[in-house]
């Protein structure tokens, strides 16, 4: 017997299936899905064993036999074996990229494993009755225990001396066996069974979605969209199925977890990047076996070890990161389609503001459109009010902070009520300059302006992470007279703390997330305060449920706007109506000041009525006449090394294989140009970039060509394609 493996080695010259003789002691049994340990030229590496079968076309003379199994059972799931392939087809990935998305990244090299613990029982066939323990106290104390509990776990060791156990298991009296310890995250909740009695809408969504469709719920902020998906998941559940929900932002994760314990107990498993080695590997362990079956987590959710998925929902489908950016590269949604459709499950797309691409195949009639148009609790959705921060500094204000906020922020707290600013910056200040001879602070790495964060006193790189000194002097001229950029959530708690001394505020952001445990942390913290302010980025927009936060706070709307990327309004519409509807989720009423410079921009008036249709229509017509997606496919090509010369001619090279591919569907090309990527080096890595834009026609003839031009390069140049770009810079 023959088995077929992938080794534990990313690069393209083995991106390939070796054959291995299986060991004597290992035939006739079905190893697909093991890791195993294998000879790989001198070394002994790691693999995964992908098929077997009787007979391969390698000299047998040259044919080796792979040394053991790693596991005790099977670490793939064939479904899982298959999802590589397709991955490896549709995003041109390697292999084994695909099969290391399925395990615990800590698994390889055997970097984690489980830990197991001493327990005890009494042995049932001892005769109890031929020994007297009355002399042995610490003996018989340990019996008349376990006589009473069914057994002696290790919390409970302690109690009793170790000589008296060790005795009693040699004479045979008791009997040790091991017991697999969890580390399971977030154990702070108390769990209870709650169940809200659905409102009319939330019933018609749920009668709605059955069978193995692909269906977008479109709900507004506050109709009560998590409440579906557990109804949804619970009737799946009761089936004997299993489940994946996924959220975008691993800040959202606690809240939702507390929700669906709440519902499911320890049912439930979470995966996500912020939990410790040990805790995703015995979360991960708990799903594969099936002690848990429903996984929640960001992105990487979707690759849990479940089988009989009956239910996969993807909540806040429209958000970015949903789509991974760095090797291997993947969009979520293809592979919640490839499973659901592998289960014939349901797959959901939940959102107040969809993507453009998903509500226009919605409109098309290609998913099916499920929509909850008011809030659960029947109240209107708060207020947008716009302010022109224009006008603002013609009344003499030039500080970060509109009138009108200022008033509303104080009528706010006067009420102990919660207010939520947002601002899409980090830092205290994006740069500094010099006002007397221009002089930009840069990274010496990356072609960056430096962020100052005064808690450190440093200016930060937010792309390779090195500090520098803050200014104090130009190093160019000399001077004192240092400009600070536009401000960041730093800032503006600097300014609350000393505007409002007596109310607590709370800063949610990249820098203050770092530790484990942090987002949930600061949201306990924020909801057990009232009054109070939480200041933060995206991650306060999204999924949120506070009471008593009557306050929203926008303070720069522009910042998205004048993005160089097609999807910027639709990005700064999505963000208006995410945060304001955090406002005014229960009795009391919500209102959202909007601070702009812009404030007659079409985005908005569509935001401010959250006219989300009408936002659509709007776009959707400009993509159609600018042929930009959905309507095209866009292709970004990025080249980046340390020889900027060497970099230059491998594109040059690319270049001319992509002007062939043109000449061959000229008809199907919109634009094609390569250049300096606006980021030009990040790392002291030069890059540089092809950017295309096709029609759909011939796309997937014309993406395969795409990818084959990409191949022909350097070994010291990196080179990857990005399909629809998040990013442009």
């Amino acid at each position: 017997m023959i088995a077929e493996i992938i080794v534990e080695v990313s690069s393209s010259e083995v991106d390939r299936v070796f054959d291995y003789k299986i060991p004597e002691i290992y035939r006739g049994k079905n190893l697909i899905g093991y890791r195993v340990f294998v000879p790989f030229g001198p070394r002994r590496i790691e693999g995964y064993i992908i098929g077997q079968k009787e007979n391969t076309n390698v000299d047998k003379t040259k044919l080796k036999e792979f040394y053991s199994l790693i596991d005790k059972s099977p670490t793939i799931l064939p479904e899982m074996i298959e999802l590589a392939s397709f991955m490896k087809k549709k995003f041109h990935l390697k292999m084994v990229d695909c099969l290391r998305l399925f395990i615990p990244s800590q698994m390889r090299g055997e970097k984690i494993k489980p830990i197991y613990l001493k327990n005890y029982t009494l042995n049932k066939e001892f005769d109890f009755s031929g020994h007297d323990f009355s002399k042995a106290k610490k003996q018989l104390e340990i019996i008349e225990f376990l006589k009473q509990n069914e057994k002696l776990e290790n919390k409970d060791l302690k109690k009793f001396s170790s000589s008296a156990i060790s005795t009693l298991e040699k004479m045979g009296a008791i009997k040790m066996f091991l017991s697999q310890k969890m580390r399971t995250p977030q154990d702070c909740f108390e769990v209870e069974n709650i169940h809200h009695e659905l409102s009319p809408v939330q019933k018609r969504a749920v009668e709605k979605i059955s069978g193995d469709g692909i269906f977008l719920l479109h709900g507004v902020t506050g109709s009560g969209k998590t409440e579906v998906y557990m109804t949804l998941i619970e009737r799946e559940i009761s089936k004997g199925k299993t489940a994946i929900m996924l959220v975008p932002e691993i800040s959202l994760t606690p809240q939702v977890l507390k929700n669906f314990k709440n519902r499911f107990g320890d049912t439930v498993a979470i995966l996500h990047s912020g939990l410790s080695a040990g805790e995703r590997f015995d979360e991960w362990t708990r799903l594969l076996t099936g002690q848990a079956k429903i996984a929640i987590g960001a992105r990487s959710a979707i690759f849990a070890p479940l089988q009989n998925v009956g239910a996969i929902i993807i909540d806040e489908e429209h958000d970015g990161s949903y789509i991974s950016e760095t090797n291997p590269r993947f969009n979520t949604f293809e592979i919640a389609k490839f499973r659901a459709k592998k289960n014939g499950c349901f797959l959901v797309l939940g959102s107040a503001t969809p993507a453009i691409e998903t509500y226009y195949l919605a409109q098309k009639g290609e998913i099916e459109l499920v929509e909850m148009p008011v809030r659960v609790n029947g109240k209107n959705m708060p207020k947008i009010e716009i302010v022109d921060m224009l006008g603002e500094i013609r009344y003499g204000n030039n500080t970060m902070f509109s009138r009108r906020l200022i008033d509303e922020l104080e009528n706010c707290f006067s009420q102990k009520k919660q207010a939520i600013l947002f601002l899409n910056r980090r830092g205290f200040v994006s740069f500094m300059r010099c006002r007397d001879c221009g002089y930009v602070a840069k990274c010496s790495d990356c072609d960056v302006s430096l962020v100052y964060h005064k808690f450190e006193n440093k200016l930060i790189c937010h792309y390779c992470g090195k500090k520098f000194k803050a200014l104090t002097a130009c190093p160019e001229c000399g001077s004192v007279h240092i400009r600070e950029g536009a401000i960041g959530t730093e800032k503006v708690v600097e300014e609350l703390q000393r505007l409002f001394p007596d109310v607590p505020v709370f800063r949610m952001d990249n820098d203050t997330t770092r530790t484990k445990d942090a987002h949930q942390k600061i949201l306990s913290n924020f909801g057990k305060n009232k009054p109070a302010i939480l200041v933060g980025t995206q991650m306060v927009a999204k999924g949120h449920d506070f009471p008593d936060v009557t306050l929203v706070g926008i303070i720069d709307a522009d910042q998205g706007l004048y993005q160089s990327h097609y999807k910027s309004a639709e990005r700064t519409f999505s963000l208006i109506t995410q945060v304001a509807g955090r406002a005014g989720r229960s009795e009391s009423e919500g209102k959202v000041i909007l601070q702009t410079y812009s404030p007659r921009k079409y985005v908005y008036n569509f935001a401010s009525n959250y006219n989300y249709k009408g936002f659509y229509e709007k776009e959707i017509n400009l993509r159609k006449t600018t042929k930009f997606p959905p309507f095209s496919t866009i292709f970004r090509i990025m080249f980046s090394g340390d020889d900027e010369e060497l970099v230059k001619e491998n594109i040059k090279m690319c270049y001319n294989e992509i002007v062939n591919i043109r000449n061959q569907f000229t008809s199907d090309f919109i634009y094609l140009d390569a250049m300096k990527s606006p980021v030009s080096k990040i790392k002291q890595k030069y890059r540089y970039q092809i950017l295309m834009r096709v029609s759909n026609e011939n796309i997937e003839k014309i993406t395969e060509l795409v990818y084959n031009a990409c191949d022909e390069k350097s070994a010291k140049v990196s080179c990857f394609v990005e399909i629809n770009p998040q990013s442009l810079s």
